[in-house]
């Protein structure tokens, strides 16, 4: 949204609608669409409903203190998120079904827990922390790739009450270093490497470079990952501080009580990075965090006793953290992980595991998507899908042409798709449909989750059509505070409007109440007085058939303040000409009107994104604009964005 005004001009219009598939609805988690009105009678009461299913060792007795900006949920109550996700499994018919399915890059690699084989080496690495001197409310970093020791030592630290502190296998030394001393981490997790499209990242050689300024770094545990340690170069362990992970379990017990945590006990701590200024630590808590992830999962993916679930994200990010470890686990569920691409060693590696593993429910993101429209249908086809009853995307808003494709070729045009909205401060779901319940509508995340309230604001805080996204009121699973910044937590999230939550993206309202979000108000366009979402322009570039992701971002414009610069991706075998340039302009003008109509198009084979998939428009402008390019540390592939600086440069754009 630009900053000084207090809406979004409403471009684009979707009517399509896809009601859930008969059969599905009849065996539904959720199926009566008077749930809505069941949870606003009294809120509190609905998530209380929910808590109750967890195992509590001691019941709470208030279900919400509310001083804003802080909350507190379920005081007085105590439990354990481990033994959640598995003792209570263990103790029941889940025993000797299959908790985590693992596959390695390496096609030959394969590893599946039962509840009974996770519950013991959760039970032994936690035995094997306390020996290393971590205790209750001791930070733990973890920086490992998708291996099912990621999870194992995740539920170690929440057994003994250790907030875990996850940082994403790909980043740097340096950005390793600076969470572990904003966290104050008293143990680091690593592997001696892992691997990403056939090459093996040397983790523990970048722990070790991290740790030289890491002053409360004690020890350091090292997973042996399970290629062999010759193929990872400079493997080095430090006498007294280095441990092997399979040394340190192999005569630990497996009896480890969990420790009895408070409901608002620190869980864990998760570090999201902003365009400026140090990365934030989003702080969340124990009972409503686990309560609202527990909810989310068996509801919007309509969770049942013979799925097997896949979500696609890193442990890496919040998507992993609520929707691969704890929220499915939880629930009993059958998780899928996977360490590699989805590229690697060919496009259709998810298609196959699909198909290899019966794969039921299947979670990615939007970028991922695009990403297989440009391949083309050829891979997918490949590979029996027939299993798959239910999608999900998430991440950023999902293009309806990308959901279109989605729904027909991966979906074979009988899964429903669950667009879902939320973030890392929210900790789980927030806007989605409800499979069972919700007729979809391709691009819109639909309707706020039952128990959560999201409205559309304006400058003035007053109800509006377009505008900006905010929670309303308090929800079990919300960030509680930034660690060791309780005023940024205030500046940043609460300070626009009294008591009521900003998240950063805009938002609209169509004719059947269903919410769009229209992407980052930071990267809104400001047309000739018209304020723009992106996510409404790129969605008619990806509508032409030619195109497979698009990016646009404002450019200065000396008449109308800012024109449109578009980044498009074609899909492959299709040959970006002067000719297709000039029918792109006029295809977003026949979609949404001549005032979004791009100045500019550039085509490239990538845009720029970050390690979790989300395009970095404000590199975009910076290129557009003529300006030196900001901070790249943070995207997966830094090389892309030079490239498509001198492109767009050789070919006289600025």
């Amino acid at each position: 949204m630009s900053r000084d005004g207090d809406a979004f001009d409403m471009l684009l219009t979707e009517d399509r609608r896809f009601p859930p598939p008969e059969g599905f609805r009849e065996r539904a988690v959720v199926s009566d669409p008077d749930v809505y009105e069941d949870a606003e009678r009294d809120f509190q009461e609905y998530w209380a409903a929910w808590a109750e299913e967890l195992d509590w060792f001691e019941p709470w007795h208030t279900v919400l203190e509310w001083t804003p900006p802080h909350a507190q949920w379920f005081l007085g109550g105590r439990l354990n998120v481990a033994y959640n996700c598995l003792d209570r499994h263990v103790n029941g018919p889940k025993r000797n079904q299959a908790a985590l399915i693992w596959e390695g890059e390496p096609q030959d690699e394969r590893r599946v827990y039962t509840y009974w084989d996770l519950h013991r080496e959760v039970c032994q690495f936690a035995n094997a922390l306390k020996g290393l001197g971590v205790g209750r409310g001791d930070r733990v970093a973890i920086y490992l790739p998708m291996i099912p020791e990621a999870a194992i030592a995740m539920l170690a630290c929440a057994r003994i009450g250790a907030p875990h502190s996850v940082v994403f296998g790909g980043f740097s030394p340096e950005s390793l270093g600076d969470r572990i001393n904003d966290a104050g981490a008293k143990v680091l997790i690593t592997a001696d490497g892992g691997y990403r499209r056939g090459q093996v990242l040397p983790l523990k050689a970048a722990a070790d470079k991290a740790m030289e300024n890491c002053p409360t770094i004690e020890h350091c545990v090292c997973v042996a990952r399970g290629f062999g340690l010759s193929k990872v170069s400079g493997v080095h362990m430090t006498g007294g501080r280095d441990h092997w992970y399979h040394d340190l379990i192999a005569d630990a017990s497996a009896d480890c009580p969990p420790e009895p945590m408070d409901s608002e006990d620190v869980l864990y701590i998760l570090y999201t990075s902003g365009t400026t200024g140090k990365p934030k630590g989003v702080v969340h808590h124990t009972g409503g965090y686990l309560t609202q992830v527990y909810a989310t999962t068996k509801v919007v993916f309509d969770l049942q006793d013979d799925d097997v679930y896949w979500c696609s994200a890193d442990v890496g990010w919040v998507t992993g953290h609520s929707y691969i470890v704890y929220g499915p686990l939880a629930n009993g569920a059958t998780v899928m992980m996977y360490e590699g691409a989805p590229d690697w060693p060919h496009r259709g590696r998810f298609w196959e595991i699909c198909e290899k593993y019966g794969v039921t429910v299947f979670y990615t993101a939007p970028t991922a998507i695009r990403a297989f429209m440009k391949w083309g249908e050829a891979f997918p086809d490949q590979y029996d899908l027939s299993k798959l009853r239910l999608l999900g995307t998430v991440g950023e808003p999902i293009n309806p042409e990308a959901w279109i494709w989605y729904h027909n070729v991966i979906g074979g045009g009988r899964c429903p798709i669950v667009d879902t909205w939320w973030q890392t401060e929210t900790g789980a779901i927030m806007i989605t449909p409800l499979p069972g319940v919700t007729a979809t509508t391709p691009g819109s995340a639909t309707l706020p989750f039952p128990g959560i309230e999201a409205k559309i604001l304006n400058d003035e805080g007053e109800e509006a059509d377009a505008g900006y996204l905010a929670l309303t009121r308090p929800w079990p699973s919300m960030i509680r505070t930034i660690w060791g910044d309780d005023q940024r937590f205030k500046d940043t999230y609460w300070s626009k409007w009294p008591d009521t939550y900003f998240t950063g993206d805009g938002a609209k309202r169509d004719g059947d109440g269903n919410l769009w979000v229209l992407g980052r108000v930071d990267d809104v366009l400001n047309v000739a007085g018209h304020r723009i979402g992106t996510m409404e322009v790129e969605s008619a570039l990806v509508d032409h058939p030619a195109v497979a992701e698009a990016a646009v971002v404002g450019k200065t414009h000396d008449v109308k303040g800012e024109s449109v610069a578009s980044f498009v991706t074609l899909k492959d075998g299709i040959e970006g000409t002067d000719e297709l340039v000039a029918e792109l302009k006029q295809h977003v003008v026949d979609k949404i009107g001549a005032i979004a109509r791009p100045e500019t198009v550039i085509f490239t084979g990538a845009l720029p994104k970050t390690r979790s998939g989300k395009i970095m428009r404000r590199l975009l402008r910076d290129i557009a604009d003529g300006r030196a390019v900001g901070d790249t540390t943070t995207l997966a592939d830094p090389e892309v964005v030079m490239s498509l600086k001198n492109r767009y440069e050789e070919e006289g754009k600025i």
